[in-house]
């Protein structure tokens, strides 16, 4: 007899993941598909749309032909915000991907200029950056007028799947509040006004919840494996979903996700807003978020791992663990791909100082690891001081597979992170969240309870170490941008536009 199982899939910026959940929480299976991002001139970060679905019915039929299983209810999520156009069905070109997108400078500092980044911050709880969703989607409608006179929809990787699954064009609230600024967070609903303002002849899809049952999967032929009826949830943006795969939803609590980027998300009972940051809707009825997010993070070690020649990171894990604390003086600024949150400053580029002929693998690794644990406590700064209220944080994502990279994290803070039995990620959110829409389970911890607490230690080396690595973006700032525009004119790095100074947000502010 088949076992009953729910299956979540998640579409990350490297690979997608898809897992088996049975109905008391344990991973039966899970499988992965490696995808590259094409990273190309002026900023451009994009994605074939049609990658999305195939790797769907490969991980799909692969985990339902190797397990007897019966599938209850499937649930998605992917990197965002996206902007993947399609017009008659068809994609109209390669999605643009998140905040590591930068194509859209121009329409950011033209909608910038027509509506007023304060006006924007007090309406739609975030300014216009390279992360919002409105500026990618009136790129697309001012290079493809053909398209958009013919009727045009918008996709992010959770939507496009759930359309070729359930023939429902949908997306969740909380992806629609950071299409910034489509989405009315007063009302939770879309500014149509706003909407035919800045890409005429946009549908719109159906809004819901993220744990919410969208509809329902349909007969899909090359899809034998697929049964016809199987309930699908609205889904979310991937950090959202691992979010849900933690419990990490209580007002007041704090989540951070190690993956190949850094993300934080506060959670409110409230809006919260700062000019910094990205003020959104949450996952649940009831719940707003103030989210910020680094640029870099797991991309630095996997960076310092392909270059040093070390393939194991248990190699440069134990070596780093050798070191003390502030890596004998060597520290570093972790914007090797530009900054997002606090700084939103795309053409930062890393610094490392300090470096001697004694310092190696371990010292220079541990920096690198130290530097993402200043911007943490850099990014939280911001957060309590924009209203957020955080009494607890909850870690998960590759990084907490070892416990040096958040026991420095909780150093760097002074706060304690706790770390739950599974740290499977978004697609775990993702079965979690169809499962509760089906009544199946009503709580996280049910299935997926907290395994250990990260303690921070006494470390006043850090406190100074902080106030040099806020200091040293002040003062490297101008020779960090002359470089990035030097690398761009030698062809050394992806060309790049001009610094955006309406999108730079300055110490001050921060």
């Amino acid at each position: 007899m088949a076992t009953s199982a729910f299956f979540g899939l998640d579409v990350g910026t490297s690979s997608t993941k898809a897992v088996l959940v049975g109905h008391d929480g344990s991973v039966l299976d899970s499988r992965t598909r490696e995808h590259e991002v094409e990273r190309l001139a002026h900023g451009v970060v994009q994605m074939d749309m049609t990658i999305w679905w195939n790797e769907f019915q490969e991980l799909y039929g692969d985990l339902v032909r190797s397990n007897s299983v019966r599938i209850e209810g499937i649930g998605v999520s992917g990197m965002g915000p996206c902007v993947g156009v399609a017009s008659e069905g068809r994609p109209i070109a390669p999605a643009a991907l998140y905040g590591v997108d930068y194509r859209a400078r121009a329409e950011i500092e033209e909608l910038a200029e027509e509506l007023g980044q304060l006006e924007l911050l007090k309406g739609y709880d975030s300014q216009l950056t390279s992360q919002a969703g409105g500026p990618k989607l009136l790129w697309f409608a001012k290079r493809y007028p053909e398209a958009f006179a013919r009727g045009a929809r918008f996709y992010m990787p959770s939507s496009w799947i759930i359309q070729h699954l359930t023939g429902e064009y949908v997306l969740d609230r909380h992806s629609a509040s950071q299409c910034t600024p489509l989405y009315d967070p007063q009302t939770q609903e879309w500014d149509t006004d706003m909407a035919e303002r800045l890409a005429r002849g946009t549908e719109l899809p159906r809004l819901g919840w993220s744990n919410e049952v969208c509809g329902r999967t349909q007969e899909i032929p090359d899809l034998p494996e697929l049964e016809a009826g199987i309930p699908v949830i609205f889904g979310s943006i991937d950090a959202w979903a691992e979010q849900e795969s933690v419990g990490a939803t209580e007002n007041g609590e704090l989540f951070l996700m190690y993956g190949t980027t850094l993300f934080l998300i506060a959670n409110s009972g409230e809006r919260l807003r700062h000019a910094s940051m990205w003020g959104t809707t949450g996952t649940r009825r009831g719940t707003r978020n103030l989210a910020g997010g680094l640029a870099t993070s797991g991309a630095l070690t996997q960076w310092f791992r392909d270059i040093s020649g070390v393939r194991e990171y248990t190699a440069l894990i134990e070596a780093a663990e050798q070191v003390a604390p502030g890596s004998d003086g060597l520290l570093t600024l972790p914007y090797f791909a530009g900054e997002r949150t606090p700084i939103q400053d795309p053409d930062a580029r890393g610094v490392m100082i300090g470096l001697t002929l004694e310092h190696g693998r371990g010292h220079v690794y541990r920096s690198l690891l130290e530097a993402t644990a200043f911007a943490v406590r850099h990014n939280i700064e911001v957060m309590e001081r924009a209203g957020a209220s955080i009494h607890s944080i909850t870690a998960a994502g590759g990084g907490v597979g070892s416990d040096l990279w958040p026991q420095i994290v909780s150093d760097v803070t002074g706060r304690p992170q706790r770390i739950h039995r599974y740290s499977v990620g978004a697609a775990y959110g993702d079965a979690f969240m169809i499962a509760e829409a089906l009544g199946v389970v009503d709580d996280l911890d049910q299935w997926n309870p907290v395994e250990k607490t990260i303690e921070p230690r006494e470390t006043p080396v850090y406190d100074a170490l902080y106030e040099d690595y806020r200091s040293l973006y002040e003062a490297t700032a101008d020779i960090q941008h002359h470089l990035a525009g030097v690398a761009e004119r030698t062809g050394h790095a992806p060309e790049q536009p001009e610094p955006d100074t309406s999108t730079t947000i300055t110490e001050e502010q921060a």
